[in-house]
C-alpha cells in the first residue's frame, strides 16, 4: 500500500527528462578506453550535481588498481574517471545503484535502421533504439531519475543512497572495482543490467581465453607437406563442444534451469595464416568460458587447460607441438546472494505495487559488475533492470519504454523503503491526493 510520500515521489518522476538525458548519453560513443568514456562520465557527474546529489568525481589510479587480484581489462586506459553521487542523512540502511556508461562498438552501420548514436524513440513499437540505450545507459538513467523524483518531491532519505556511474564494465569492470577500492560499500546494491524486469540474485562468471595452435607452413601447391592448424582446431573445437555439454548436462539449479546451456563456452574469433596459398604457421582462437555460480575460478581454468592437454596428447603433431592457453581480458568471477535477502524482497514488493504484477527470480548467464560488489565489496547485490540482454551487442539495440518507466518507479519505492524517509513534513489530510 502506497503512503502519501510514495505517491508524491512517483508523481514526480520526470519521464520526458529521462528520455532527453538518455539521448544525450547515447549520442556520446563511449567505447571502452576512448576519450568519450571520460566525456560521458563528466556528463553524468554534472547531471547528478544538478539533481542535487553530492558528487565524488575522481581520477582512477590504474597503476594501483591493476595490482588488485580482481582487476581485469581488455584495453589500456591512459585515463579514467569514477563518479558517485550521494544523498541521504546517513542514519539508516544504505543502498548503491550501479550502472556503466561504456558501450561496445556499433559494428557495421548499414545493418542499423536508425542512427546508433541517437536515442530514437519509436512510440508505435514502444522502444528506444541506440547503442547503449539498453546496455546500459537506460538503466543508469532510471537510477538518476528515481533519485530526482525523490528530490523533487521534497523528501529526505534517512539512509544513504549512492549512485555509481562506472566505466569499463564491458571489458572487465575496472570502474566498479575502483569504486569499491575507494570505499563505497553499502547494505545492498542493485546493478541495473537488462534482466527482462526479473530480479537476479546470481550472475554466472565468464573468462576470456586465447588458444594458439602451431602448424607447419608449406606452399599451397604441396599443402600435404605442411601441417594445417585449422585441421587441429577442428579437433579441439569438437572436444570443447563435448566438454560444454558435459559441464551443463546435470545442472538443475533453480535460478539457471530455464537455460538450455546455463554456462556456455563460446569461440568468438579465429585468426590464422598470412597468405591465401600458404598453409598457416599457426592459428589462434579466442572465446569465453562460462563459469557456474558455485564454481572455483582457478579450478575451472585448470580443467579447461587439462582438456586442451588431453586432446593434444591424442594427436601426433599436437603432442610434439602443444597449443598454448592464455587467460586474457575480462575475467568475470561468478557471484550470488540469498534469494531471501531484504533487497530482493524490497524490490519484489516495489515492483508489484508499481505494476500490479509479480516478477520472477532468475540467475543471469552473463558476467557483470555484481561480482565486484559482492566478492570484493561485501555488498549484497542483485541485477535488476530494463530490457532483454538478447538485444544488446547487436544492430538496432533497443530498450522498451515501458520497462524504463517500470524500473524507475520500482527504484523510487525501493530507495524510499530500503533507506527510509526522514519524517519531518506535516501529515497530509485524508482529502489530499497525489496523481
Amino acid at each position: 500500500m502506497l503512503d502519501h510520500r510514495e505517491q508524491k515521489a512517483l508523481a514526480a518522476v520526470d519521464f520526458d527528462g529521462l528520455l532527453s538525458f538518455l539521448d544525450e548519453l547515447v549520442a556520446v560513443p563511449s567505447l571502452d578506453g576512448s576519450p568519450e568514456e571520460i566525456t560521458v562520465q563528466e556528463m553524468v557527474a554534472a547531471k547528478l550535481t544538478k539533481i542535487g546529489l553530492a558528487v565524488d568525481s575522481w581520477e582512477i589510479d590504474f597503476e594501483t588498481l591493476q595490482k588488485h587480484p580482481s582487476y581485469s581489462a581488455e584495453v589500456e586506459r591512459p585515463r579514467g574517471i569514477g563518479v558517485v553521487g550521494q544523498m541521504g542523512a546517513g542514519q539508516g540502511a544504505s543502498l548503491i545503484l550501479n550502472g556503466h556508461t561504456d558501450v561496445v562498438p556499433a559494428g557495421v552501420l548499414d545493418n542499423w535502421t536508425v542512427d546508433p548514436w541517437r536515442a530514437t524513440v519509436n512510440l508505435t513499437e514502444g522502444r528506444v533504439y541506440g547503442r547503449g540505450a539498453l546496455d546500459m545507459k537506460g538503466g543508469l538513467c532510471c537510477a538518476l531519475f528515481a533519485a530526482k523524483a525523490i528530490q523533487d518531491a521534497g523528501l529526505q532519505l534517512l539512509g544513504n543512497l549512492y549512485i555509481q556511474s562506472v566505466i569499463g564494465e564491458e571489458d572487465g569492470g575496472c570502474g566498479t572495482l575502483a569504486a569499491v577500492t575507494r570505499g563505497y560499500r553499502a547494505d545492498a546494491a542493485i546493478v541495473l543490467e537488462p534482466t527482462e524486469l526479473k530480479i537476479a540474485p546470481a550472475q554466472a562468471g565468464a573468462l576470456n581465453f586465447r588458444v594458439t595452435i602451431p602448424g607447419r607452413a608449406a606452399h599451397g601447391a604441396i599443402r600435404y607437406e605442411g601441417v594445417d592448424p585449422l585441421e587441429k582446431f577442428l579437433l579441439i573445437y569438437q572436444s570443447i563442444l563435448a566438454y560444454e555439454q558435459a559441464r551443463n548436462q546435470d545442472i538443475d539449479h533453480p535460478l539457471f534451469k530455464m537455460y538450455p546451456i546455463p554456462y556456455p563456452i563460446c569461440v568468438g574469433t579465429i585468426h590464422g595464416g598470412v597468405w591465401a596459398s600458404t598453409v598457416a604457421e599457426s592459428l589462434t582462437f579466442e572465446g569465453r568460458l562460462g563459469i557456474g555460480i558455485d564454481e572455483n575460478v582457478s579450478e575451472a581454468r585448470r580443467a579447461f587447460e587439462g582438456l586442451i592437454e588431453r586432446v593434444s596428447a591424442a594427436d601426433e603433431w599436437l603432442r610434439e607441438h602443444p597449443p598454448t592457453v592464455e587467460w586474457w581480458g575480462g575475467q568475470f568471477a561468478p557471484a550470488k546472494i540469498s534469494s531471501g535477502h531484504p533487497i530482493v524482497l524490497t524490490v519484489q514488493e516495489a515492483f508489484t505495487e508499481t505494476t500490479g504484477h509479480t516478477t520472477g527470480i532468475q540467475g543471469m548467464p552473463y558476467g557483470a559488475d555484481m561480482r565486484h560488489l559482492v566478492n570484493d565489496g561485501q555488498t549484497p547485490t542483485i541485477l535488476f533492470g530494463p530490457g532483454d540482454v538478447r538485444r544488446a551487442h547487436q544492430p538496432n539495440e533497443f530498450v522498451p519504454l515501458e520497462d524504463l518507466e517500470t524500473v524507475t518507479k520500482t527504484l523510487v519505492l525501493t530507495i524510499m523503503r530500503f533507506c527510509g524517509i526522514v519524517h519531518h513534513d506535516p501529515p497530509v489530510a485524508e482529502t489530499d491526493t497525489f496523481l
